[in-house]
């Protein structure tokens, strides 16, 4: 490197230091969000530059030489070698689904810095480290999946508790990221038809690179781009109509039903007809909305309102209730460190990387994008005023069903505001109401919503209301389709031991009753939330961010087996480091949601406080079947926790005998890599 570089980098490594010191330690006057922006993405350019290639060059050592199963098991459905502009996107947008967007927005109920932090340091260290490194170990295994390497890797009991435990943990994250979107787009006839719209606008897309001009990704990206923004134009027109809203408005119930059938429908279908088109679209959309995020914010400088630390420190939070430690480490998923995403990085993704070499730009790069997306969305919730943050994100079981109850209780917190500011501002956006609109994404679109106005242009606040709906919805959706299929494959292979034509991925039967089995599995979670009177976010969000965690403690004993086994053992604190956080964190969160006896935060607590409801009569007559569904989902969702805890605990102690019967010589090692077969294909 020559001095000219060295001193670029050790200026950006200067201001990102600066930067990131001033938002940790800044008290007294709200501090303006530019210092955050800076922050995160002098960090994120320090990461990229010097400790990806660190891993790449030094730990992994990457090799273009060497054909990945793209181009050996080329078949035209799964494995299919893809320009690496298209694997970024593909691999972006499905990896960044609601996490790096709702995890944020609900952590900032304990003010921007604890999680600001966590996604900026984790995201670097922790989440881009595991999504590179189990890419990289897929790729070496003709695709396989985490619950495949941690069998030929680990051991035949491990391999067994991960493909379990991955299912299971899978099922979990597709329902609540199809909450997010059924909270957002319910009785929404603008949000519904600019969503529905992206389906055949994507299947275009497919149809245009596949056989109109073939492998023209920008061209594609451009027509969709265009399509989609005048849907949400469009959307509008849609919205006032009164003779066409009542199409497109639907209820939570409704939606439920159109998102199973959604992502049984994208499992089954070829990937080039909608998910990688999809991925395309999302990512184009995606990052270019981030960018203009980011300049919007630039432009009009605008003050964190939210304190860097709120009064529900203390655990008493009515998004969600527990303390900063475990729960913001929990909360925000996506966007710092994702179970999720090893799934994507050993499911759909090592079969379309063309070369080894790309692996640093998909999985170590795409990662620090989410990382940033994730700073931007704690940005646009910060920015509201904290009551009107407060209002839309706190549901009716807790701050009342009325306006003047919700507000009466949200200013005795502390954080004022009015029935007449929601109403004005529901009217600005073009929706009815913004009260207990939980999730996320709506106040997310509220905010973003507020940035774009500022710096574009006031009168179009509605309109940037809903490309932001979009814009997030967007990313939701390609988790249905993505995860739906992951699972399919993972299903398949579970299946293939009982009889092996189920486990043939080029079956259509096996891909039918498959998938079938997963939405089904899925679609089960997703209307227990639908019909929670607390919005479903306030139990299914802690179980998402618990088992996302568990799942990404199984990725990294598994990255960290296979760097021993590769003669790594001198670098294998830049997997277990993250790996003993996560377990410190996600075990103590899990035995809290157990066995806490707090009714707001123990599942067991909870399910016992409304049994006694019962028993003493407080409960209308009419209501008592569904308080009942309550307590068995509350005792489901303590079970299914414990599950989880034990699943991993297994892996964990299966991981650290092995990785002591290897450092001590008392078991041999072999590497379940697939034989090296020089590549045909120019870069």
């Amino acid at each position: 490197m020559n001095f000219a570089k060295k001193i670029f980098w050790l200026l950006v490594a200067a201001l990102g230091a600066g930067a990131l010191g001033f938002v940790a330690i800044a008290r007294g006057e709200p501090i303006n969000a530019v210092w955050l922006v800076v922050a995160s993405a002098c960090t994120y350019a320090i990461g990229y530059r010097f400790y990806s290639r660190f891993l790449a060059y030094r730990v992994l050592q990457l090799d273009d030489g060497r054909a990945t199963p793209a181009e050996r098991l080329e078949d035209g459905r799964d494995f299919v070698p893809t320009n690496k502009w298209v694997v970024f996107g593909h691999h972006f947008s499905a990896i960044a689904g609601p996490g790096p967007l709702v995890g944020p927005i609900l952590a900032a109920q304990f003010g921007y810095l604890p999680g600001t932090l966590w996604i900026i340091i984790g995201g670097v260290l922790g989440g881009a480290v595991q999504d590179f490194v189990v890419l990289f170990c897929s790729v070496r295994r003709d695709g396989k999946s985490l619950g495949q390497m941690a069998k030929e890797e680990i051991s035949g009991l491990a391999g067994f508790a991960a493909l379990f435990g991955v299912l299971s943990i899978l099922t979990i994250v597709i329902a609540v990221t199809g909450l997010v979107v059924v909270n957002a787009l319910k009785a929404s006839p603008w949000g519904f038809f600019t969503i529905a719209m992206t389906v055949p606008i994507a299947i275009l897309m497919g149809i245009y690179m596949r056989f109109l001009r073939v492998g023209r990704a920008i061209e594609a990206s451009l027509l969709g781009f265009i399509l989609v923004m005048g849907s949400v134009v469009g959307g509008r027109y849609i919205s006032e109509s009164h003779l066409l809203a009542p199409y497109f408005t639907y209820s939570a119930i409704g939606l439920a039903w159109m998102l199973v059938l959604y992502g049984f429908t994208a499992s089954v279908i070829p990937v080039w007809l909608l998910l990688a088109p999809r991925g395309v679209l999302s990512t184009f959309v995606k990052l270019g909305t981030i960018l203009l995020l980011a300049g919007g914010i630039l432009a009009v400088r605008p003050t964190m309102l939210m304190p860097p630390l709120t009064r529900f420190i203390d655990g008493t939070g009515p998004i969600f209730a527990g303390k900063i430690f475990p729960f913001c480490f929990i909360t925000i998923a996506c966007g710092a460190l994702s179970g999720f995403h090893s799934l994507i990085s050993s499911g759909t993704t090592p079969k379309m990387l063309s070369k080894e070499g790309q692996a640093r730009m998909v999985g170590y790069g795409s990662m620090l994008v989410e990382s940033f997306v994730a700073v931007m969305a704690m940005i646009a919730a910060c920015v509201l005023k904290p009551g009107i943050y407060f209002s839309v994100n706190s549901p009716a079981g807790i701050v009342g069903r009325l306006p003047e109850q919700a507000v009466a209780t949200i200013s005795g917190w502390g954080f004022p505001v009015t029935a007449q500011d929601m109403s004005d501002l529901a009217t600005k956006v073009g929706e009815v109401t913004l009260f207990n609109r939980t999730g996320g994404a709506p106040s997310l679109a509220v905010g973003m919503a507020h940035i774009f106005s500022g710096s574009l242009g006031g009168a179009a606040m509605g309109i940037w209301y809903h490309f932001a709906i979009m814009f997030e919805a967007l990313f939701i959706l390609t988790i249905l389709d993505a995860g739906t299929r992951v699972g399919r494959f993972l299903l398949q292979d579970l299946m293939g031991h009982f009889w092996k034509p189920l486990g043939k991925t080029s079956w259509y039967p096996g891909i039918i009753l498959s998938s079938a089995i997963m939405v089904t599995a899925w679609g089960y979670f997703l209307f227990q939330g639908v019909m929670d009177p607390l919005g479903g976010i306030n139990s299914l969000w802690p179980l998402f961010g618990i088992s996302n965690q568990l799942l990404a403690a199984i990725a990294l004993c598994v990255c960290t087996t296979i760097l021993i086994k590769m003669g790594k053992s001198r670098y294998i604190l830049v997997t277990l480091a993250p790996l003993v956080w996560l377990v410190s964190a996600t075990m103590t969160a899990s035995a809290q949601k157990i066995w806490a006896p707090d009714p707001a935060l123990g599942f067991l607590a909870h399910a016992r406080y409304l049994a006694e409801q019962i028993a003493a009569g407080t409960i209308a007559a009419d209501k008592i079947a569904d308080t009942q569904r309550l307590i068995f989902n509350d005792r489901l969702d303590a079970m299914v926790t414990l599950v989880f805890a034990t699943v991993v605990l297994v892996i964990l102690v299966e991981s650290g005998r092995n990785w002591w019967l290897y450092s001590s010589g008392r078991k041999r090692v072999v590497l379940s890599e697939s034989p090296v077969e020089l590549s045909r294909l120019i870069a």
